[in-house]
């Protein structure tokens, strides 16, 4: 296990992270808890220190699923447990809230959920252009000086607004998307975070299993799911040619490491960004599968190089994942 350090926290940070969307089983066609309590479990056992959450993954359900599995396991102090503030939702559509008020509160909402008395990382998942983020900020700051949480993160910021939150408060993790196909942060966000010494977190490393090496042009969506619902690259023509770009990738990977795609968009994720954690959302223990054999090995510059000229022959005008922005509390509360 590679392993990488954050700011503040004295524990080892495996460089593999869980993502844990998919468990809380909302936007993501359900889930089988047993399953996800089995898959938690046995990333524990393998040497992943890095589990990350959120309060608006299945409104809670995501953190409740954790702090069983962190209970039975006895392993709290071994991991890395990073969550994420600053959203709320009516019935079952999500809003942006960075309030002093719903950060203050969600945080201990978690607390309970997981189980523990302290957040690792607490991340704001969304900036909040209705609140200032002096008064964002502020809150951050209240919950790490009271020990609440031990490092402060930011989620989907821009240059812009992590410079406004600086100014108030701390930054000691930044979590931007960050795989193959969406690869945006690599040109701010990247040496912004050397330059804070703000350590990684790359979520979606694997788009959403568009480079699992395991989505065909025929698989069905559960209902509500995300993909299906919301991102472009999962609908027509879009999704043929995110799909045909997969298909080459996958056999560059083949031919050049005698390795499958995944292997391949992990291992791009962990050189690109240096010292960076790949989060990979998992609902299975199989899902975890690509851990050891993603170690031992880098990507040389001329392969990545054809891995720029194969993207860019493939696919035309990228697609980022602006889509995901949830609305503002405004607009859904006087829908």
């Amino acid at each position: 296990m590679e392993y990488t350090s954050i700011p503040g926290i004295g524990k080892k940070a495996s460089r593999f992270g869980v993502g844990t969307w998919p468990i809380g089983g909302a936007m993501w066609g359900g889930n089988d808890d047993e399953e996800a309590l089995r898959m938690l479990h046995a990333a524990m056992d393998q040497g992943i220190t890095v589990i990350d959450t959120a309060i608006d993954y299945g409104y809670g359900h995501s953190e409740r699923l954790i702090g069983k599995a962190l209970k039975e396991s006895g392993k709290r102090e071994d991991i890395i447990l990073s969550a994420k503030c600053g959203l709320s939702w009516k019935g079952e559509e999500i809003y942006r809230d960075g309030s002093k008020k719903r950060i203050t509160a969600e945080i201990e909402e978690t607390l309970k959920n997981l189980q523990t008395d302290y957040v690792d990382v607490y991340f704001v998942h969304w900036p909040d252009p209705a609140v200032s983020m002096e008064e964002t900020a502020e809150a951050m700051k209240l919950l790490y000086d009271e020990g609440k949480i031990a490092a402060i993160g930011v989620s989907n910021f821009t240059i812009d607004e992590m410079e406004a939150f600086l100014k108030v408060a701390p930054i000691h993790a930044i979590q931007p998307p960050y795989n193959l196909f969406e690869r945006e942060a690599e040109k701010e966000i990247f040496p912004y975070s050397k330059k804070h010494n703000a350590t990684l977190y790359l979520y979606s490393s694997l788009c959403r299993g568009l480079l699992s090496g395991k989505m065909t042009r025929n698989r069905e969506f559960g209902e509500g799911d995300i993909r299906k619902e919301t991102d472009p690259k999962f609908k027509q023509p879009l999704f043929d040619q995110y799909l045909a770009a997969a298909d080459k990738l996958a056999q560059f990977a083949q031919q050049a490491y005698g390795r499958p795609l995944i292997d391949l968009a992990v291992r791009y994720v962990l050189d690109q960004s240096e010292t960076g954690i790949a989060l990979r959302g998992a609902r299975r223990p199989e899902q975890l599968e690509p851990l050891s054999r993603i170690e031992g090995w880098k990507l040389t510059d001329g392969d990545k190089k054809e891995i720029d000229r194969i993207l860019a022959e493939s696919i035309g005008e990228p697609i980022q994942p602006d889509f995901m922005a949830p609305p503002l509390k405004k607009e859904v509360l006087e829908s």
